[in-house]
């Protein structure tokens, strides 16, 4: 496996973080600020660099190199698998047949990748609208729940106004990315880890639909948020990303954490980033930056104990929560990693959404919040 990384600044030139080397037909991971990313000439000055390249483009809330953790960049990496081969398919949740469907869109870019050796799939997803639980449902059905997913959903900051994403073409909304690895050499190992702790009682929802919480033991729930908040409550939406929510529900085997992107006053309603149904136990969270830093640290160690080989690539995905939760201090956990992982494999990744992952010791993918998932890769 060869990589060439690079990064760039708002109104500077292409800075190389590697050696510059010749690369064919590498897949070319572009992951950056989405401000920079609706720039139209950001695909053809990308593809003038990778002439053959096949690029996949992803709005992050900041972008992690080998060297750092980069914010209001554009952080490109660029691998050239020499044992292994990939596949790229795509979709849209904005095609009218699909009318939203997350669960029918991730069902469907599942089945698009060809099966025969197919080891592991990489998926970059529009994160402003999508239901990531019914995104990961749709894949898992689309496999059986017998294929490791990970992956993330594109963020934006802490604006959370729209994220963008794609591939071989400008970045655009509501798209997602899947892409394939195949090899008998691959060998792909992950693991997440959160570092959140519950707090105050524990309640259930008795009035919920899809990903929109409207009442908590037969209360308003977003007046019972915003009075564990108290005067925190007058920075929602953002303030809730420091406070996520624990849901255990009667359908899942483990509590999810569970981040709120919005609330509506009008309804006394919570819109989170994934499904959370009726009679669920719900607790708030909340946590610290000792707390963050070693459950990356943790992930790390998992994902590497049960290595064959030493790994070639890391890919990790944050939360935007962590990130500023973390505020100056956010490259610890990241730093953290790469004392585990060494300095060995090409870093790459971002902070997101939502991270997609199984938890460890299962094959059927999930939606998570608040966590760092990292994905070890080595032919």
């Amino acid at each position: 496996m060869k990589t060439v990384q690079l990064k760039k600044r708002k109104n500077s030139d292409w800075e190389y973080l590697s050696d510059n080397i010749l690369l064919t037909s590498p897949l070319v991971l572009v992951f950056g600020n989405r401000h920079m990313l609706e720039d139209e000439g950001i695909y053809k000055e990308v593809k003038s660099m990778f002439s053959d390249g096949h690029i996949v483009f992803g709005s992050s809330s900041g972008d992690i190199s080998s060297l750092t953790v980069n914010e209001n960049s554009v952080t490109i990496t660029a691998i050239e698998f020499e044992r292994s081969n990939f596949v790229i398919k795509t979709s849209n949740v904005l095609d009218n047949e699909k009318q939203l469907d997350s669960h029918l869109v991730g069902q469907e870019l599942i089945k698009q990748l060809p099966k025969e050796n197919l080891k592991y799939t990489f998926v970059i997803s529009e994160g402003s609208f999508i239901n990531g639980s019914q995104l990961t449902k749709g894949m898992n059905a689309a496999t059986n729940n017998n294929l490791l997913i990970t992956g993330a959903l594109c963020g934006d900051d802490a604006r959370f106004e729209k994220t963008l994403s794609s591939y071989n073409e400008n970045p655009k909304q509501g798209e997602i990315v899947a892409i394939g690895l195949y090899g008998d050499s691959l060998e792909v190992s992950f693991s997440i880890n959160g570092g959140w702790t519950p707090f105050g009682p524990e309640r259930i929802v008795t009035k919920s639909k899809g990903n929109v919480l409207y009442e908590l033991d037969n209360l308003p729930a977003l007046d019972l948020y915003k009075k564990y908040l108290g005067e925190k409550s007058k920075d929602l939406p953002g303030a809730a990303l420091l406070y996520p929510l624990s849901v255990k529900s009667t359908k899942e085997n483990h509590s999810i954490v569970r981040t709120i992107l919005n609330i509506n006053e009008e309804e006394n309603s919570m819109i989170l980033a994934g499904d959370i149904f009726e009679n669920s136990k719900v607790q708030l969270m909340m946590t610290n930056v000792d707390n963050i830093v070693n459950a990356a640290e943790s992930a790390a160690i998992n994902a590497t104990e049960l290595r064959k080989n030493e790994a070639e690539l890391a890919i990790l995905v944050s939360c935007i929560g962590r990130k500023l939760v973390l505020d100056q201090r956010v490259e610890e956990e990241v730093e953290e990693v790469m004392e585990v992982v060494g300095k060995s494999p090409t870093i790459t990744g971002l902070y997101s959404y939502g991270e997609i992952a199984p938890f460890i010791g299962e094959n059927n993918c999930q939606l998570h919040n608040q966590t760092m998932t990292i994905t070890l890769i080595s032919e």
